[in-house]
């Protein structure tokens, strides 16, 4: 049975809505009278934080659905749970995310401070963390876009905002081929993007990320974020009607940075929000740092 209420008028799903900057989100655009589907991988967790909105007041516009981002399946029930419940979606903020490896907070914050630290130091990462990494950051956010794509042609005023990474640009990536796939927007899709990330890991697996000109700083991180930024542009470029946009929230203070940072969740989910409020003339298809649209290049 389809859920009604004459108060709400647009309905949002925030993905890793649990904790972070994805509950900060969620809390932001539920007290505005936004109806908020809080998603995260452990339910139990996931309804945690719905109970723990009701101190701020905003519960009755808080559900909870379990959704693995990495799991077909898992997207798939959710669109359905939309469809039946809502009939259709306004805005989707893709949050969920996982560290390219085991990120050292403390050495972190003293480099974003300008101290001199080698990021073997800052972050330990291999294969493995970062294959992971990559099916959450970049295959993930797209699968659930593509799944909610038919619900958001629904709305009035359909809004996607990818939280992303200011690392995630043109110009941390030398392959020659790469970059010239994400720069031809006029011909990329899905499987194109899917086929430079997919090559990457090839490269990655066998050891020739600098052979092959890739980045090998946080190299998964560079990747999946480019690739959600290239992704961002594509579907504006795609849907003119839609407002799609990606943004890096700053150096926040959540479990991935080990609560170093300078800002609070409270700041920083201020800018996705500020994103997902857009009026349908704002702005579409681009990268913003906080609030400052940056190039992608």
């Amino acid at each position: 049975m389809k859920m009604e209420s004459s108060a709400i008028d647009r309905y949002a799903i925030v993905t890793g809505g649990n904790k972070g900057i994805g509950y900060g989100i969620c809390k932001k655009l539920a007290s505005k009278g936004i109806m908020v589907i809080l998603t995260a991988r452990n339910e139990k967790r996931g309804l945690e934080a719905v109970q723990s909105l009701k101190e701020f007041g905003v519960s009755d516009f808080v559900v909870f659905h379990q959704l693995d981002v990495t799991d077909p399946s898992s997207v798939a029930s959710l669109a359905d749970f939309i469809k039946t419940q809502f009939g259709r979606l306004d805005i989707l903020v893709n949050n969920a995310g996982v560290p390219p490896g085991k990120v050292n907070g403390a050495a972190l914050f003293r480099k974003v401070s300008g101290e001199e630290v080698d990021w073997d130091k800052i972050v330990e990462c291999n294969y493995e963390m970062s294959k992971a990494c990559v099916e959450t950051n970049y295959f993930g956010a797209v699968r659930v876009s593509e799944a909610l794509l038919p619900l958001l042609h629904l709305s009035m005023a359909p809004t996607i905002v990818n939280v992303t990474s200011s690392i995630g640009l043109l110009k941390y990536i030398k392959n020659e081929w790469a970059k010239a796939v994400f720069s031809n927007m006029s011909n990329l899709t899905t499987e194109k993007l899917e086929e430079v990330v997919m090559e990457f890991m090839k490269d990655y697996k066998e050891g020739s990320l600098e052979a092959k000109g890739w980045p090998t700083i946080m190299p998964a991180n560079v990747i999946s974020k480019t690739a959600l930024n290239v992704y961002t542009k594509m579907l504006a470029h795609k849907y003119p009607h839609f407002r799609v946009n990606s943004v890096h929230p700053g150096f926040v203070k959540t479990d991935l940075t080990q609560n170093y940072g300078y800002l609070t969740v409270e700041e920083a989910s201020e800018y996705p929000v500020n994103l997902a409020l857009l009026p349908h003339n704002g702005p579409s298809g681009f990268l913003f740092d906080k609030d400052e649209q940056i190039p992608l290049e």
